[in-house]
């Protein structure tokens, strides 16, 4: 008899909840894989250096920002960077640590931030997919360096001569 009782009562439950969140629900879970196999994608085709499958990920309008502050690229800019180093082989392996992957309300835009094990460390990806053609793109990729606050002022001292001429610059223009 319990065992009636607590299927009828997980029944109820199931099906109390609204089939819009249901959809909502199980349509958001598929789309959260399908952007995490396109940012996947992207890992495996920069360790192989597979150019043309790496840029085919990236929207025809797309921004590549690197980690050195003058790194801020169209896709033919980032491609025209890239191609010497994937020719020779040389692409990057960056591994997702952690992964956190959120959508527009509509369900056409998908943002992320991720956490990646890489050759210089621990840095941080983000950006922005948009569904195209019922396909996701990335419109938008960051990599960030991230530093630790406990070396904060030494990466500062560090930096500072190169980046201070930059600012310079930068106030200028």
């Amino acid at each position: 008899m319990k065992k009636i009782i607590s299927i009828f009562l997980l029944s109820f439950l199931i099906f109390s909840i609204p089939v819009s969140a249901q959809k909502k629900g199980f349509y958001e879970g598929v789309q959260k894989k399908n952007v995490g196999l396109v940012l996947d994608n992207l890992n495996e085709y920069a360790a192989k250096a597979d150019f043309k499958k790496y840029f085919a990920l990236f929207a025809d309008e797309s921004t590549y920002i690197g980690t050195d502050a003058t790194e801020v690229w169209d896709k033919k800019q980032f491609m025209d960077y890239a191609k010497p180093h994937f020719d020779k082989g040389q692409g990057w392996s960056f591994k997702s640590l952690k992964r956190n992957i959120y959508f527009s309300k509509d369900g056409t835009y998908a943002w992320f931030d991720e956490i990646l094990d890489t050759q210089m460390k621990i840095c941080r990806g983000s950006g922005v997919l948009e569904k195209i053609g019922g396909k996701w793109k990335i419109r938008q990729y960051v990599l960030s360096a991230t530093v630790p606050n406990e070396v904060m002022s030494e990466v500062i001292k560090t930096k500072s001569p190169i980046e201070d001429a930059l600012i310079s610059e930068l106030k200028n223009h």
